[in-house]
């Protein structure tokens, strides 16, 4: 096995013209408008040209919960397109843009690893082609114009005590939490409490990638709620003026980013909101491009089935109209022994103790995902340590389940170490499913949050504060009591608290808080301790990262 790192991998890979991997989906360069050599947005006018076509077949990748021995989700997609084609299928893949923060943080970037990455990995992790900035820019205008509105004599009526907009930036930065603004006397502003969250939790982020062109992306901006008048009316950003001027910095930012994988297979690479404090899928203007230019179209949703699938099927397919054909879920044996209690440096050692009492962290994400009426394939990312014992285990417990288990060797092999892992999701595609939602867009929302909590979480009851019964009465009275319900929860754990693991039973969900997005269309309860802006570790991953003379990149990963 080869002990390079990721970013040395895809540094000595050959890419190939972005012209030509767009013209393996029959995508002229007429429809594309390059960045370079091999980065490249899809034109509008591409769509008015397949709109009609079939769609090709919705393969959803997702994953046990996260441990620091780590899975390999977004590896697994990739390889996993890889193998596809190397079966002869056309095929496409669709990614999250990875946030500076986790970066330069600890979770580090978002491309794949191994031989199963997208490329030009170190563009794709920083700054890419742009399109959190113009996020980040359009949020922070929105931020600007309310409060000059209420610096310029306040004809709205807005209460500064009622502000539910805060500023963004893409970096975890927890001095930013929360801050005073408008210091320094009249002519600086109205002196008032604010603070930042991180660009990907921006409701303009969630808005980016659910909108399905400029007009639909312009309503949508125009119902975000940026504060209350004194009397309780909302304050929306119609209100300011400012949806047009937002749509005009997000005009480049809402066309799909095409890359290409290691193998050279065609890669949208577009939006990036966090599946703990948003809905954590990529746009579905990638996904409906993707759909409709290849046969087999691989997505993810972002960490566990629990937080990234729930939302990707119950919000993004929903509003979307998709149909997903399968769902492969992604473990280890390494992170399951973790689960089932032992530390990181034990992880090389046989333990089927640990093993079994692990296991039911993936059995209750395969319960969940077949609940939707989905046919699902489990596949176990392997370590040089994992044993025939340790999977035949695995097997037998899915086996259980009725579904399939595949070793796959993607970080190591790239396609070729996921040839059963597609042939398994080839077969899973041809089942015929019987996909449905979690809930009636129509029930109140304490009743979509206790499905979530129970069917999915596993919950035995859910609790609400002072503040977010209040929260949801303010909801109610205006109107929003519709809309969909996306979840701010802990990744760590299927329950609210971090610290517990494997499969928590019976429990009490804490909703503390709730937010309301009525431009990205979801209610937001927040459960646990959960931030919505991150903060460095003690040594961040940033202070490996450097560049020498020649522009080569090193200690990314």
């Amino acid at each position: 096995m080869s002990m390079l790192s990721d970013i040395e991998i895809a540094q000595q890979c050959s890419m190939e013209p972005i012209t030509k991997v767009a013209a393996k989906l029959g995508v002229g360069e007429d429809d594309l408008e390059l960045y370079g050599k091999y980065k490249a947005k899809v034109s509008f006018d591409l769509w008015e040209k397949i709109k009609d076509r079939p769609d090709g077949k919705l393969i959803l990748v997702t994953a046990i919960t996260p441990t620091p021995a780590g899975e390999g989700k977004t590896t697994t997609s990739v390889g996993l397109a890889q193998a596809l084609t190397l079966r002869g299928k056309k095929t496409c893949i669709a990614l999250r843009e990875p946030s500076l923060g986790p970066v330069f943080g600890v979770k580090g970037g978002a491309a794949g690893g191994g031989y199963s990455q997208v490329v030009p990995m170190e563009d794709i992790n920083v700054h890419f082609t742009g399109d959190f900035h113009a996020v980040t820019s359009a949020h922070n205008l929105l931020a600007a114009m309310m409060d000059n509105s209420i610096q310029q004599g306040n004809p709205l009526g807005i209460d500064p005590r009622q502000i539910a907009f805060r500023r963004v930036l893409d970096m975890n930065d927890r001095a930013l939490r929360r801050i005073v603004i408008g210091l320094g006397g009249r002519t600086e502003g109205v002196p008032r409490e604010d603070g930042f969250d991180i660009t990907v939790a921006s409701e303009i982020m969630a808005i980016l990638c659910l909108s399905t062109g400029i007009e639909d992306l312009k309503g949508r901006l125009s119902e975000i709620i940026v504060a209350y008048t004194y009397d309780g009316t909302p304050v929306k950003a119609r209100d300011l003026e400012a949806q047009g001027a937002m749509a005009m910095l997000l005009k480049d930012a809402i066309k799909p980013n095409l890359v290409q994988t290691l193998e050279h297979v065609p890669a949208f690479v577009h939006g990036g909101p966090f599946a703990n404090i948003a809905h954590g899928c990529n746009s579905v203007m990638a996904t409906r491009y993707g759909l409709k230019l290849a046969d087999y179209f691989v997505t993810e949703a972002g960490f566990a089935a629990d937080l990234g699938a729930e939302k990707f099927l119950d919000i993004k397919c929903r509003l979307a109209g998709l149909r997903p054909n399968a769902v492969v879920i992604v473990a280890t044996i390494r992170a399951l022994k973790m689960h089932g209690g032992l530390k990181k440096e034990e992880l090389g050692r046989v333990d089927m103790a640990a093993l079994q009492a692990g296991i039911p962290n993936l059995e209750k994400h395969v319960e969940n995902m077949l609940a939707f009426g989905l046919p699902v394939v489990v596949a176990i990312n392997v370590f040089p340590t994992d044993t025939d014992g340790e999977l035949a285990f695995i097997s037998d417990k899915c086996a259980g389940l009725g579904v399939p288990v595949v070793r796959s060797d993607i970080w190591a092999n790239g396609g070729r170490g996921g040839l059963e892992m597609a042939d398994e999701v080839i077969n899973a595609c041809e089942k015929q499913g019987a996909f449905h939602f979690l809930y009636e867009e129509s029930s109140p929302p304490a009743e979509k949050i206790d499905a979530i909590a129970k069917k999915i979480y596993g919950a035995g009851d859910v609790v609400y504060t002072d503040r977010a019964k209040k929260d949801l009465n303010k909801i109610h009275d205006l109107g929003y009591d519709n809309l969909l319900i996306c979840m701010a929860k802990t990744q760590a754990s299927i329950s609210d608290d971090p610290n517990v693991k494997g499969r928590p039973d019976g429990f009490t969900l804490t909703v503390r808080e709730v937010r309301l997005s009525a431009g990205a269309g979801f209610i937001i309860p927040i459960t646990g301790a959960i931030m919505t802006m991150p903060g460095l570790p003690k040594r961040p991953a940033a202070c490996s990262i450097d560049i020498d003379a020649n522009g080569r990149v090193t200690g990314l990963f």
